[in-house]
């Protein structure tokens, strides 16, 4: 009877410490006011200097540069840009609008163009620059939203940039990972995908790297048509700012725009561009065209590559068009 109670009393504190651990684990709701307490704990503000207008692309650092430099050995490259559309469709109202212009002079006849577009949303491939969102009233490093005017940015703009991304890029394939073709609506990227690709590549993502994350957004329009990606976008958990600002990842992209739509997040609709570009000071690289990208590097299972963009010199831009290029 003595050793009876004593196995019911040893099951009773093992369950107790089961149910504890469990409790432990247990992810707890992201809210608004846990959002608060992160832009805070995360803040790169002042990490560089109060003045400071590059944010985490102070990490790319002459040596890093002449390090992915050396990572060259192909000779391939690829664009990592979609095709610029000209005609409206779910995702993209604002299509470009292109005038062509014949004129004669000095003996010859010209073609001119004149180009008007909206590039942010979700489908130009585009970078954000650190005034692009607002948070409490501030950008990046504290400077005021007031700074950004309707005739451009006086702080954070695009302009700061003008001498590019020049570094060590590393592929995440999600779907390859999870062996999918590309995820679907209610998929989530975590910490914890990161450090499983780590271990099926052998790569290790490190300060400075520019971080790309395919989810198959293309693969599933090819094959599904087009869908609402306001109300449909696969991307990122919350919780990766933190991994991010742990590895000290200097630039993130993504075939979507790293958000996930809806977040979940009661008037937060934008987390991790609230995150990365507000409080990390971390430029996104939005609907970037993956697959061409993802089949090289299986072919040569090399996930690890140079990294080239730049965007256009433009002062007070909120953002550029780019066409990113990775290099074997």
């Amino acid at each position: 009877m003595v050793i009876k109670k004593q196995v019911i009393f040893l099951f009773l504190i093992l369950f107790s410490i089961n149910t504890i651990a469990q409790e432990l684990n247990k992810e707890k709701p992201i809210t608004k006011e846990v959002m608060n307490e992160w832009m805070h704990e995360l803040s790169n503000w002042g990490r560089w200097g109060k003045d400071d207008e590059l944010g985490t692309l102070n990490l790319i650092t002459p040596e890093k540069r002449k390090e992915a430099a050396s990572l060259v050995s192909e000779g391939i490259s690829v664009s990592l840009a979609r095709d610029i559309s000209k005609n409206p469709t779910l995702n993209n109202p604002y299509p470009l609008k292109q005038s062509v212009t014949i004129e004669e002079w000095a003996g010859h006849h010209w073609a001119s163009d004149t180009y008007t577009m909206r590039y942010h949303g979700n489908d130009y491939s585009h970078i954000d620059a650190l005034c692009h969102i607002f948070y409490d009233g501030n950008m990046y490093n504290g400077f005021s939203q007031n700074l950004v005017k309707e005739n451009g940015a006086e702080k954070l703009d695009i302009q700061k940039m003008k001498t590019g991304i020049f570094t060590r890029g590393v592929l995440v394939d999600i779907p390859m990972l999870r062996n999918v073709a590309y995820l679907k609506k209610g998929d989530i990227i975590k910490p914890e995908d990161m450090v499983a690709w780590e271990k099926k590549t052998g790569i290790k993502i490190k300060s400075g790297d520019v971080l790309l994350i395919r989810t198959g957004r293309w693969s599933r329009y090819k094959e599904e048509g087009s869908w609402d990606f306001g109300k449909d976008a696969i991307g990122l958990h919350p919780t990766m700012a933190k991994w991010l600002k742990k590895r000290d990842v200097a630039v993130i992209g993504s075939d979507g725009v790293s958000d996930t739509y809806p977040s979940g997040i009661e008037d937060i609709g934008a987390p991790i561009h609230q995150l990365l570009l507000v409080a990390l000071g971390m430029p996104l690289l939005d609907n970037l065209q993956l697959e061409e990208l993802a089949t090289k590097a299986a072919n040569l299972n090399k996930w690890e590559f140079l990294f080239v963009t730049a965007p256009l010199r433009i002062p007070g831009g909120t953002g550029s068009p780019i066409n990113p290029i990775a290099t074997f």
